[in-house]
């Protein structure tokens, strides 16, 4: 039977971190891995997850499965995280929710349900995007079309050019767009390019796919939020992949949910009963250990209270970071430009060197980057900052 198989191709970052772990230097420094990391270098448990975990204990009865839709309220206090108490749409019966084997579990369920719903809808992808949408979206069957988000001369968002691009895309195609804190960039869409879009959309008749992985790390959570708001108040549908795993660092606990806006409140629980479905067969029920965390924490106001503080130093904490590597190799013999790293959001930014550059790094300081350029901006802290701005410098003369 498996004779025929050839080997896969290995994931450049996972082979990477594989690279890093053989590494024996001791002052090696990782900023390929897309996980949070704090001063000491450890991605630690967020003690609000912790004492909710001691809560649990006590509160759980039962491991017996909670159902597909998994538990209803994780999926209310989920909604109300992203939209906000009083938004209209919470109210209107056109929006469901269903727990997700994180985000990659929620995009490939919303994935499943538009291909259902729409077989041939094209799905339209920001270039560059996160490396792992195209393989799973597209492995739903889509055909991916691409439209420009970054450019690389001018680190920014080339505006002019996305925009005149979706004004293009024809209706019923969908849009995936990045919440916040876009991966692999940095670069987020401002207000008013979300106000844009959401034009564009009205007008053309496109559904905007959005995934939302960092809510709470770029701007703050009112203001990460932005986005998917003014969408779900103006337009008519919307499919939105949710994650906890950076925000409420449960990377392990495989943590998100999958939401649909639809135009009625009876398409909202026909879409509902249709991703039941697909859920069904791809994963049959959802792990709810760490939706009763999120639950918990979101329903008790000390504990909500702690998490957002905890957040808010997370937020601060990679701020500080791009602002101190930035300064830190402005003054390079090539002269170039390291300032947007300051102006971006979230964890990673495009770094910009050359490939040749990379491989000095790697092979001669323990420096391990991606072949893009993307770097962890958590993955600095203050042990590394000096040896790391250093080597850049030297590399760069």
């Amino acid at each position: 039977m498996f004779e025929s198989l050839k080997p896969a191709a290995i994931d450049p970052i996972l082979g990477l971190m594989a690279a890093f772990r053989e590494d024996p230097r001791d002052n090696k420094i990782d900023l390929g891995v897309g996980v949070y990391q704090d001063d000491r270098g450890r991605t630690p448990v967020m003690e609000a997850v912790k004492r909710a975990e001691s809560k649990l204990m006590e509160l759980e009865k039962t491991k017996s499965y909670q159902g597909i839709a998994g538990d209803a309220e994780y999926n209310s206090r989920m909604l109300a995280l992203m939209f906000g108490d009083g938004h209209s749409i919470l109210s209107s019966g056109r929006i469901k929710t269903l727990q997700a084997p994180g985000g990659s579990g929620a995009l490939r369920v919303g994935a499943e349900v538009i291909k259902r719903a729409r077989p041939e809808a094209k799905l339209w992808v920001g270039v560059p995007t996160w490396p792992n949408h195209i393989p799973l979206l597209g492995g739903a069957g889509f055909e991916i079309e691409e439209y420009p988000y970054y450019d690389m001369q001018s680190r920014q968002i080339n505006s002019e050019l996305m925009m005149e691009t979706l004004r293009k895309v024809p209706a019923g195609d969908v849009v995936l767009l990045h919440g916040c804190c876009h991966n692999p960039t940095g670069a987020d869409l401002t207000n008013a390019q979300w106000d844009e879009i959401t034009e564009i959309a009205l007008e053309r008749g496109f559904i905007p796919f959005i995934d939302t992985a960092y809510q709470g790390l770029g701007d703050g959570l009112e203001e990460d939020a932005y986005g998917m708001r003014t969408m779900a108040e103006k337009l008519p549908e919307i499919v939105i992949a949710s994650s906890c795993s950076k925000n409420f660092g449960l990377y392990r606990e495989r943590t998100g949910s999958i939401t649909f806006i639809t135009q009625t409140a009876e398409q909202a629980g026909i879409v509902a009963a249709q991703a039941m479905t697909v859920a069904r067969q791809l994963y049959s029920m959802p792990p709810a250990h760490g939706a009763l965390l999120v639950s918990l924490i979101l329903g008790d106001e000390q504990l909500c209270g702690d998490w957002k503080a905890e957040l808010e130093e997370v937020r601060l904490r990679i701020k500080s970071m791009r602002t101190l590597l930035a300064d830190s190799i402005q003054d390079n013999a090539q002269g170039m430009d390291f300032s947007h790293i300051k102006r971006q959001n979230g964890m990673f930014s495009f770094l910009g060197v050359k490939p040749e550059h990379l491989v000095r790094l790697r092979e001669e300081f323990g420096i391990y980057i991606v072949s893009s350029t993307r770097i962890n901006l958590a993955g600095i802290n203050s042990s590394n900052i000096n040896y790391l701005s250093e080597s850049i410098k030297e590399v760069l003369k």
